[in-house]
């Protein structure tokens, strides 16, 4: 009897827990410069899907997990460049960037970016 009821709590353990949030871990870089832009990136992030955003200083890389289910990476770094930051794929609109605190202001690469 205790088998049984150990496989079942096993086995609906395993069903429930398949079907919760698939995270993904990725990396991407961020332009910026400082401690104030790390704190802006990060908060940035904070939407519906997104567990963790680090932003490491020194790479310019960011780090994050996020539900797959919930959000996507490009919808991610769109709200990074809706707060004035570079990413990979997309560029802050020019009067956001302008807005930023001038230590903020880093040096902008226009390649590649929407």
């Amino acid at each position: 009897m205790k088998s049984i009821t150990l496989f079942l709590v096993a086995f609906l353990t395993t069903i429930f827990t398949s079907g919760y949030a698939q995270l993904k871990t990725e990396t991407f870089k961020v332009s910026g410069v400082c401690s104030m832009c790390k704190k802006k990136i990060e908060t940035a992030s904070k939407m519906a899907g997104v567990k963790s955003l680090v932003w490491n200083e020194e790479t310019k890389m960011a780090k994050v997990a996020y539900d797959n289910k919930i959000t996507s990476l490009e919808s991610i770094q769109k709200n990074i460049a809706a707060a004035g930051y570079d990413t990979e794929k997309f560029k802050a609109e020019n009067k956001v960037f302008k807005n930023l605190p001038e230590c903020c202001q880093y040096e902008r690469s226009h390649e590649g970016k929407k």
